[in-house]
């Protein structure tokens, strides 16, 4: 059995204060002996503009942001999925939001640019993420030691066939920054749903609390089986979701209730 665990951060809009507690996480999952860690989205900095964002941005391969997850990787020994960063588009005044993969090696073997942006209203309360990100359009996998890892990220939750599209998994993984409002009503729900329908392990990694900027993320990381079982999960605050990818358990599970080979369309 493989230990995978999610960072839950509640970070600031500036980037050297978050690589500090990232770092410290990060560290505390790998001394648990975990040795795929997932980090939450917006996770090295939650910015309360949107030009912000632009000023963050990096060139994929290059940058301080990257150049942290590659050195701590390869100095941890683990997986690491870096939550999301800024990188630069080609489109003029926007970033894609952008999941990073680095093996054991410090590698950066796979990337995946969210697809879904955020857009909510309720009173005062308004987001649009397509203001300033540009969406992505692949779907993105890789294979870790105990199998095939599906990349999603926040949004994305609410879509079901992008799972569908990534094949048959071991695991998801699921970096977010959820509102409050909306986490508090949907988010156990959908996560449980994902594990379900896909017969894998789900990953979750949010920001959890009230952040300098003043927004307010849902927290809630989580890891649950394929049964829709939550192993761990953490209400809020900074900390690490921990737990094991029991083959054994999966390939029961399938094998019991065989629904992935029952589809039709």
């Amino acid at each position: 059995m493989s230990k995978v665990a999610a960072v839950q951060m509640i970070s600031a809009p500036t980037i050297p204060e978050n690589l500090v507690a990232a770092r410290r996480l990060i560290t505390e999952a790998a001394k648990k002996g975990a040795e795929l860690v997932l980090l939450p989205e917006y996770w090295a900095a939650l910015e309360a503009r949107d030009a912000d964002k632009l000023a963050h941005a990096e060139t994929p391969g290059s940058g301080p942001v990257q150049d942290f997850m590659s050195g701590i990787a390869k100095e941890l020994g683990i997986w690491l999925l870096g939550g999301t960063l800024s990188l630069k588009s080609q489109v003029e005044n926007k970033v894609l939001n952008t999941m990073m993969v680095y093996n054991p090696q410090g590698e950066n073997i796979a990337r995946y640019d969210k697809i879904h942006l955020f857009n909510f209203v309720k009173g005062e309360e308004s987001y649009d993420e397509s203001r300033a990100i540009t969406p992505g359009d692949k779907v993105v996998t890789f294979e870790a030691p105990f199998g095939r890892v599906g990349l999603s990220v926040c949004y994305d939750l609410r879509f079901p066939e992008l799972y569908r599209a990534m094949g048959t998994c071991a695991l998801i993984v699921m970096p977010a920054a959820f509102v409050y409002t909306t986490g508090k009503a949907h988010w156990e729900i959908l996560l449980r749903a994902r594990a379900i329908e896909n017969q894998c392990y789900l990953l979750a990694a949010g920001q959890g609390g009230r952040h300098p900027t003043g927004r307010k993320t849902y927290g809630y990381s989580m890891l649950i089986n394929p049964w829709g079982e939550i192993v761990d999960v953490l209400p809020e605050g900074e900390g690490v979701v921990i737990g094991e990818i029991d083959q054994k358990l999966l390939a029961d599970i399938r094998e019991r209730l065989p629904a992935l080979k029952h589809r039709t369309l």
